[in-house]
């Protein structure tokens, strides 16, 4: 009978000391991926990204766009202004192109790389920075599939994939 009292005393004791210990010892961390000082960069400023490829596809500009400032606005606290911004993106799509990629024994091509490429300026006007980059992404498609039946879906890849390089070259402590 003593015994198993203090095998409960015990039990209630550590339970107790544990809920004692959670309370004072929580551990709190955040991740938005970004390394902005809030306090002193509250803006951005995304100019249009024209499409200034030799060869395009029209809605490939408007996608890129979107998808660029819906990055930032989605991932950051930065108000998107249209001047004058503590952060500044502008650029043009300078290439979108395709290349045979594999080749199969009748000798036709049997894989086709579609490869987009973006030109960045990305200018910080709080901490006086800048630089001019080119990000590229690529993606292949079946050579017995035309491009119009897959271009949507793989442009949408390609885009995102730059957006994200390009949120991680501005804003990402990456």
């Amino acid at each position: 009978m003593v015994w198993t009292k203090i095998k409960s005393l015990t039990c209630i004791s550590l339970l107790a000391a544990t809920m004692v210990l959670t309370i004072a010892c929580s551990i709190s961390y955040s991740f938005t991926g970004t390394n902005i000082n809030y306090d002193v960069i509250k803006t951005i400023q995304i100019d249009k990204i024209a499409n200034r490829a030799p060869y395009g596809w029209a809605p490939m500009e408007a996608m890129f766009n979107n998808e660029l400032q819906d990055k930032y606005a989605n991932s950051t606290r930065l108000r998107l202004v249209k001047r004058n911004g503590d952060l500044q993106v502008a650029g043009e799509i300078t290439g979108y192109d395709q290349f045979n990629k594999a080749v199969s024994a009748d000798g036709y091509s049997s894989q086709v790389q579609l490869k987009l490429t973006v030109n960045i300026r990305f200018r910080n006007n709080k901490m006086n920075q800048q630089w001019e980059k080119q990000f590229s992404a690529t993606t292949q498609y079946d050579a017995r599939q035309s491009l119009a039946s897959v271009q949507e879906t793989l442009v949408d890849e390609m885009i995102t994939d730059i957006v994200d390089q390009i949120f991680n070259a501005t804003v990402a402590d990456w």
